[in-house]
């Protein structure tokens, strides 16, 4: 079951915990601020989450919409992850535990690889054709993220998704896909420097929460138990 949590990232602040993210409940819940309070709203940064989008453009239309970074970059790796999954299916036990033990390895950006590592990570793309072609395609997306820029960004992510299509990995395409949806909120973080790293945190702070509680059965005392802990958190150290 998932719960919902409006955050203010630029000040660090939880605004809200609502008890889920359903089209409805959401917009009964906006319709409660003030027209002129949701106008004043510049950004709105959330996961690829199709109700969220579809909400800020009617309720917050003056935003600029971001996607948060790590939910389009997973899309990459969850791809590749796929196709790595059915790759290793194919082999012995020996190859088989090779690819699935190497898989920290295999999603690494291989700038970042350790000669011994790389040379493992070269020994499994000689076994197949398709890892191989998954691991370039990968590789060419990092690059994306490494751009000063939207122009540049733009440019890359078009090549990107161009040979995402030529290839021939379904999932791969399916990414490409996806990025061709959501390409205005993701070319808009090259733009402002805001993410969701703070609500996530939040989210990760809140499952330790429900953890050492042993679960909430009464949503009301959860909600109030987190904007207790994230509000006294704020201002102790004001």
């Amino acid at each position: 079951k998932y719960q919902a949590i409006l955050t203010d990232p630029q000040t660090g602040v939880v605004l809200d915990i609502l008890p889920d993210r359903k089209t409805g409940h959401l917009i009964s819940y906006l319709k409660q601020w003030d027209r002129t309070e949701r106008e004043q709203v510049r950004f709105f940064v959330s996961d690829m989450w199709k109700p969220y989008t579809d909400l800020s453009a009617i309720y917050f239309k003056n935003a600029i919409p971001l996607i948060d970074k790590y939910h389009y970059i997973r899309q990459i790796i969850w791809a590749f992850e796929r196709i790595r999954k059915k790759i290793q299916k194919q082999y012995g036990k020996d190859n088989r535990l090779l690819f699935k033990h190497s898989k920290r390895l295999l999603t690494m950006r291989k700038s970042k690889l350790k000669p011994e590592q790389l040379e493992q990570v070269e020994h499994l793309l000689y076994l197949n054709d398709d890892i191989r072609e998954a691991y370039h395609l990968k590789e060419e997306f990092y690059k994306i993220l490494d751009s000063n820029n939207r122009a540049d960004a733009k440019e890359l992510m078009s090549e990107w998704i161009m040979a995402a299509q030529a290839s021939r990995l379904k999932d791969y395409k399916d990414c490409a896909a996806t990025l061709q949806h959501w390409s205005i909120s993701i070319l808009n973080t090259f733009d402002y420097p805001y993410t969701n790293g703070f609500t996530e945190g939040c989210n990760n702070k809140i499952k330790v929460l429900k953890r050492n509680a042993y679960g909430y059965r009464n949503f009301e005392r959860f909600r109030k138990r987190i904007l207790h802990m994230f509000n006294y958190k704020k201002n102790t150290i004001e």
